[in-house]
């Protein structure tokens, strides 16, 4: 029975992982973006064709109906209010920050074995960390929301200016470096030592460790989530980047080895991005 409800609990958490990736692609095709968070050429059309009709019968018939307005601007309203970009973020956040929890949930497995961990604490640490990264959502849908209403950035995200998305680059990559990082890295990659000196047991215990974790992991992890500022925050070939990255920042065998060389790439992917491009 203890393998059945283990398995259970664990095929939930990632059949939660491969929905989120599945909403995700199935609100960009809803949206007419291709891979990049862009919008694809045969939707810029039909939007042009929108306008120019809704142009042509304002100056035949007066204003264009609510409902010719609701279609033409369908994909900027939902990334102009806040609930339905912060739904975006919440499902992203599962999606991006899910896999790297699994050394920390495996690091808890071991000690329901080993010491009295129970399976409804193993629960209340993965609700503690969702929380965090729950709360973080808040925060950058409304940075989001403020950077739109500057103009800084456009619907789908991404700095208009090439001087944003390139020094973003380069200060993430110099966080890479940073007592901060190692810090909070050192928590993620070794969990097993957070557990022996904060451990709790049971649901509020779990709870607990999981806020703990999570405010580690945020601090670990969230100028990857702001890259997407960079790029386009729909743009699926950062978020699969950065969900690789995080989970190999995190591995137990390599996870030390890897911080430097990511801020190495990203530093010179910032440089190139500015003189290139």
């Amino acid at each position: 029975m203890a393998l059945v409800i283990r398995n259970t609990f664990w095929l939930t958490f990632f059949i939660a992982i491969l929905l989120s990736w599945w909403w995700l692609y199935l609100m960009s095709q809803s949206m007419n973006m291709d891979f990049f968070g862009r919008m694809s050429m045969d939707s810029s059309m039909s939007q042009m064709e929108t306008m120019s009709s809704m142009s042509s019968e304002q100056s035949t018939e007066g204003m264009p109906s609510m409902g010719q307005m609701s279609d033409g601007m369908k994909m900027d309203n939902s990334m102009m209010r806040f609930f339905p970009l912060l739904g975006m973020w919440l499902v992203m956040m599962a999606a991006m920050m899910f896999p790297t929890m699994v050394p920390t949930l495996k690091s808890y497995e071991d000690l329901i074995s080993s010491a009295d961990g129970t399976r409804i604490g193993w629960l209340g640490l993965l609700v503690g960390y969702s929380l965090v990264w729950v709360t973080f959502s808040i925060v950058i849908t409304s940075v989001q929301l403020g950077l739109l209403s500057l103009n800084f950035i456009d619907m789908m995200g991404k700095a208009k200016s090439i001087w944003v998305s390139s020094a973003l680059l380069i200060i993430a990559g110099l966080f890479q470096f940073t007592r901060a990082k190692e810090i909070c890295h050192g928590v993620c990659h070794s969990p097993m030592s957070y557990f022996l000196g904060y451990w709790r047991t049971g649901l509020n215990g779990g709870l607990r460790m999981g806020l703990g974790l999570g405010a580690y992991c945020v601090g670990c992890c969230w100028l990857f989530m702001v890259l997407g500022f960079a790029g386009g925050v729909m743009n699926f070939l950062w978020m699969g980047l950065a969900t690789l990255f995080m989970v190999l920042e995190k591995l137990p065998a390599i996870g030390h080895y890897v911080i430097k060389p990511m801020g190495v790439i990203l530093i010179v992917s910032g440089v190139l991005l500015f003189f290139l491009i």
